[in-house]
């Protein structure tokens, strides 16, 4: 995939940078792996905001996607490419040789026409072919990981992520993670050869508010710009410093710096903090 810049038409067009979709092969979705997929726009099941800036956007449906890769030693077919709305990843359409299709996560250098298997066995290291951790060669670079057996991939699964095999010791793997964590993870998890496709998502600019709302997103605004009420940095007449020792979010947390991590029982499987807490 590429990148295409426009000529500056309009201020929206400036600066846009948006995708070539030349690796897409088809564009309307399999109707079987297909479902309605509600909006909610940050709401809980009691009407609360719980995430922020979320609202509007075009209609989706979902894609089944099958994370867990556990359609065993049957060998599958790359049907097409496709767009998923919902990910920034391409997903492929597998079809087995029973006739069954599933969606994966469309790995880097993977074409149609390519054939992939999943197995607990010793299989080739291609791109899409998925096995245990204990079966990936140390070095490989690996997606869809799972945190646990038989739950589904659950790590490393954005455009252009991969997490690199490092060490193996008694029952579990030592795993490089994108954020540069280095983390424990059983032997016996699935993970999914190669780097995720759509390397250039990072580089994609949206040249103007409008197409970040066609995404869903709802404006930002900065705490100096709220009342007292609304945001701790708020008040005051005219531009005014935060008047405190340092910023704080909007709910009086202290900010820059303040770990989020919770969780006593998965702190052992951790090796490695990822590269922003190194670096403080």
């Amino acid at each position: 995939m590429a990148i295409k810049k426009y000529k500056p038409t309009s201020p929206g067009r400036r600066w846009l940078a948006g995708q070539t979709f030349e690796e897409v092969t088809r564009t309307k979705p399999e109707k079987s792996l297909v479902r309605p997929l509600r909006k909610n726009a940050g709401r809980n099941a009691y009407g609360r905001v719980t995430v922020r800036h979320r609202g509007g956007g075009h209609t989706r449906q979902y894609r089944l996607i099958d994370f867990r890769r556990d359609k065993l030693d049957i060998p599958a077919r790359v049907a097409t490419i496709e767009y998923d709305p919902n990910r920034s990843a391409r997903i492929a359409l597998l079809v087995y040789a029973d006739g069954e299709k599933r969606y994966i996560l469309a790995p880097l250098g993977l074409r149609v026409g390519n054939t992939v298997l999943s197995s607990r066995k010793s299989t080739e290291i291609n791109a899409g072919n998925a096995m245990p951790l204990e079966r990936v060669p140390l070095g490989t670079l690996v997606h869809n990981v799972e945190l646990y057996p038989g739950r589904g991939g659950q790590l490393v699964r954005a455009a252009g992520a991969a997490a690199q095999v490092l060490a193996k010791e008694g029952d579990y793997i030592t795993l490089r993670l994108p954020s540069g964590e280095m983390r424990r993870v059983h032997k016996t998890c699935m993970a999914t050869i190669g780097q995720v496709g759509n390397v250039d998502h990072a580089n994609v600019k949206l040249g103007k508010a409008g197409r970040k709302r066609w995404l869903g997103w709802r404006p930002a605004v900065r705490g100096s710009a709220m009342t007292p009420r609304d945001h701790p940095h708020g008040g005051g007449e005219g531009r005014t410093p935060i008047g405190m020792a340092g910023p704080k979010s909007p709910w009086g947390w202290r900010t820059l710096g303040r770990k989020t991590r919770r969780n006593k029982a998965t702190d052992k499987y951790i090796v490695r903090r990822r590269n922003a807490d190194r670096n403080k």
